[in-house]
């Protein structure tokens, strides 16, 4: 596999960004995390938004902070992105949960997905989070490959808005 590393939003990687993000859209999937859905139209004012979503303290209990990260093959590509969530309020520890991630279209079932979480899994330990809730609809088969792939035990299955969830904690520590 290539060379993948996390890195945080960044103009440098501006146009393959766009690129990722008009991908999903021809394909009419909902992007996930949900960091993918901001306007990128002004692009600055976008990582912007990133970096006061991680260090500004939220203004209420809806709201938690969190890191988003990109996942860039031979540092020119980005093949996906991935959210962590710095705490859990009583919505995400139902169904959202730490960690958010998505591997563009084109880029699947190449075994990204599984390097994506495997590296953000050390982001939350920094973070101080020994175990992160990750949480994936029951028939998202792939999803959950790659949650088992990265140690989950599956916790419970739950229906939330009509969809079947499954809810998987992963430890954090012994992560290499």
């Amino acid at each position: 596999m290539s060379n993948l590393t996390l890195i945080e939003p960044t103009k440098q990687f501006q146009e393959q960004y766009i690129e990722m993000i008009e991908e999903w859209k021809v394909a009419e999937e909902k992007m996930v995390p949900f960091v993918l859905r901001y306007d990128y139209e002004n692009f600055d004012s976008m990582v912007n938004e990133l970096i006061k979503l991680r260090d500004t303290p939220p203004y209420d209990e809806q709201k938690v902070n969190s890191s988003t990260f990109w996942l860039i093959q031979d540092m020119s590509r980005v093949v996906g992105a991935v959210n962590v969530r710095h705490r859990l309020n009583k919505y995400l520890a139902e169904i959202g949960g730490h960690i958010g991630y998505g591997i563009r279209p084109s880029e699947r079932r190449k075994g990204y997905a599984v390097e994506i979480l495997k590296q953000v899994l050390l982001k939350a330990r920094e973070l101080g989070i020994s175990e992160a809730l990750v949480t994936c609809d029951k028939d998202n088969i792939g999803s959950a490959k790659t949650i088992l792939k990265n140690g989950g035990v599956l916790d419970s299955e739950a229906i939330v808005n009509g969809i079947e969830i499954q809810r998987y904690w992963i430890s954090t520590v012994n992560k290499v």
